[in-house]
């Protein structure tokens, strides 16, 4: 039976450690009637300003539930908290004694201030992404992803996807039919990526420049341009847009132009009856079937699905 330690910093998001308890619990309530052993021994770590409540080592895994904060300041000011500090030290030393990790949402950002994700695939929550990347250029951050297992450290996106990261760890550590199981008691649609749930004037408006070429496309949204003229319409080089949007979006021009056509594609469909044709025209592609094609592939729905929302 795996020992697991859920570390619960005060401040925590509720939402996130209540769903790490549940699914485990979950699982081993479904396990229980088969009379098999139960697949988690579950205990939980509390720090605050003073003290924690219990120590890591020993643990086959170590859960960090999000550290529930609301800005990139107030994040910034809880990681340099004396709770936060002492925190990774002792992820650190459980992580050297054989302890896998996992952590969702801002708490990502612990981990990667331990080291330990440096050369490792990671992901956050997308409206964090561009801080990751500056403080932590040497994690390959998935931003798309709602889960990277890079076993033995398992990260996630943004708050809920911590039902995504717990079905992924009771996969890892019991199977993955008692993770669909799990799935299925607690009605958890299966979601791959964060991409339909990004906002991209959000991620946008933190440059001033691509604020501003976000703008221009959505004004000249119908009609065929290139990425060119779109860093020349915010005075800014081809190579030096790119790289700004990459920056600031985690994006190339491109898909950064997608995106945008795309989001509004999808406002169309669910809040008018145009057809897809002429959807597609209104966000600049004159075949509907690369219209369909990105939103397939971004939203793993057809156009008919959104239109069904209307």
């Amino acid at each position: 039976m795996p020992k697991v330690t859920v570390v619960e910093i005060q401040g925590c998001m509720a939402s996130s450690a209540a769903i790490t308890h549940d699914v485990m619990a979950t699982a081993n309530r479904i396990s229980s009637p088969a009379k098999r052993a139960l697949p988690f021994n579950v205990t939980t770590v509390r720090c605050g300003p003073r003290r924690s409540t219990g120590k890591l080592c020993g643990a086959d895994l170590v859960i960090v539930p999000g550290l529930g904060t609301a800005s990139a300041d107030e994040l910034d000011a809880k990681l340099k908290s004396p709770a936060c500090r002492r925190l990774c030290e002792m992820l650190v030393e459980a992580f050297e004694s054989g302890a896998m990790l996992a952590a969702p949402c801002a708490s990502t950002f612990l981990l990667a201030d331990t080291g330990l994700l440096a050369g490792r695939r990671a992901t956050t929550t997308w409206w964090l992404a561009p801080l990751f990347r500056c403080r932590y250029p040497e994690v390959e951050l998935a931003t798309d992803q709602i889960v990277v297992a890079d076993w033995p450290i398992a990260t996630a996106g943004a708050a809920m996807a911590q039902m995504d990261l717990m079905l992924a760890i009771v996969s890892r550590f019991a199977g993955p039919s008692l993770a669909k199981a799990c799935a299925n008691y607690l009605l958890l649609d299966e979601r791959h990526s964060q991409v339909p749930f990004m906002a991209i004037a959000y991620l946008a408006n933190q440059d001033s420049r691509i604020a501003k070429a976000e703008k221009w496309v959505r004004d000249n949204i119908a009609r065929d341009f290139t990425m060119d003229e779109l860093a020349q319409a915010v005075a800014l080089a081809p190579r030096t847009f790119a790289r700004r949007v990459a920056g600031t979006c985690g994006l190339s021009p491109i898909q950064f132009v997608q995106r945008i056509r795309i989001e509004t594609a999808r406002y169309l469909l669910e809040t008018t009856r145009l057809s897809v044709e002429e959807v597609a025209r209104q966000v600049g592609y004159a075949e509907p079937s690369t219209l369909r094609r990105l939103i397939r592939r971004d939203t793993m729905q057809s156009p008919a699905h959104f239109r069904r929302a209307a």
